[in-house]
């Protein structure tokens, strides 16, 4: 099956990332990474009847660091992961610093790249060198809502995608180094993963960045240098193309009341003037309806939880 995406409203951006649905206010949030960008848009109609909604911005917030990711959080607010930390952000752009994993001290700049939340509300974040091109300096954090921060992997080259099967059981993960999506056992209560293997391999045309699952166990994978969002059934066969114009397609989620509008962010960065003009819409948001229901992306967990202590920092005030 083959789909075309439709352009959104918003300006393009310059490494835009991490659409997540807000269903609490029923809002999309997403990031631009190198220039510190949270933004946030409702879905609209559009002017014609191709029935696909478009995007109006209502708001963005600046942050004073690379931002890799941001989720809602129960209480409220949001939870960026940015620079090597994670921030409490609240609606003015104030933020407070609420932990941060400890990263080798071996002289390679490090920041968070792509997060998302588990079905227990756990955020799981991973990281990268700076400049992209340091072997293994990356690794997949978990964070809890007492802030405790637990390394899961090392070694890892990109950080990207995370998402987890209907049951919670499975855990797909792209480190786009490997050129590859894997698959890894994830215990829902505890938030541990074991036994990793590969799950879908992108070929030679492209990278796996971010990724969404839908109802039906289906993985769709933004194909970074491809123009495509790829679906690969549980089993991991290729289901769905959905061509973007835009090479450098970064991430996709799952947006709407109703789960089943696919937005896609692009990427200009890092193109040459040559390669700009011949892709106008490159950092632009996209849209489709793919025939397909996302799972619901749960906030981050930072309310109390009987027996556990409420998230470190949260009555730190916050700064801009």
């Amino acid at each position: 099956m083959r789909l075309t995406a439709s352009p959104c409203t918003p300006e393009p951006g310059r490494l835009t990332e991490g659409p997540v649905w807000n269903a609490a206010r029923h809002e999309l949030l997403w990031v631009d990474i190198t220039a510190g960008l949270i933004h946030r848009a409702a879905l609209v109609a559009r002017e014609d009847d191709s029935g696909v909604p478009d995007l109006g911005p209502t708001a963005t917030l600046r942050l004073d660091r690379p931002v890799g990711a941001v989720t809602p959080c129960a209480s409220g607010g949001l939870l960026a992961a940015a620079g090597t930390a994670f921030l409490r952000v609240d609606d003015t752009g104030a933020y407070a610093e609420v932990a941060a994993p400890a990263m080798a001290d071996d002289g390679t700049p490090r920041r968070m790249n792509d997060a998302a939340c588990d079905p227990g509300g756990r955020l799981l974040a991973g990281t990268m060198a700076l400049d992209g091109t340091t072997p293994g300096a990356g690794a997949l954090y978990r964070l809890d809502p007492d802030g405790t921060v637990t390394t899961l992997l090392d070694g890892v080259g990109i950080s990207n995608g995370l998402g987890w099967s209907p049951d919670g059981r499975l855990l797909y993960y792209a480190d786009s180094a490997t050129r590859r999506v894997d698959v890894l056992d994830y215990d829902p209560v505890k938030g541990d993963v074991s036994h990793r293997r590969p799950f879908a391999d992108t070929g030679g045309d492209g990278v796996p960045d971010g990724l969404a699952v839908d109802t039906a166990g289906r993985v769709w994978v933004a194909v970074w240098g491809a123009g495509e969002v790829r679906a690969y059934t549980p089993d991991g066969v290729l289901h769905a193309v959905v061509t973007v114009p835009a090479s450098q397609v970064s991430s996709c989620a799952f947006a709407g009341p109703d789960l089943d509008v696919l937005v896609i962010t692009t990427a200009a960065e890092g193109l040459s003037p040559e390669r700009l003009a011949a892709e106008p819409e490159a950092g632009r948001l996209f849209a489709c309806r793919p025939g397909a229901t996302g799972l619901p992306v749960p906030p981050f967990a930072d309310q109390p939880v009987p027996g556990r202590l409420p998230l470190a920092g949260q009555d730190t005030p916050l700064r801009r």
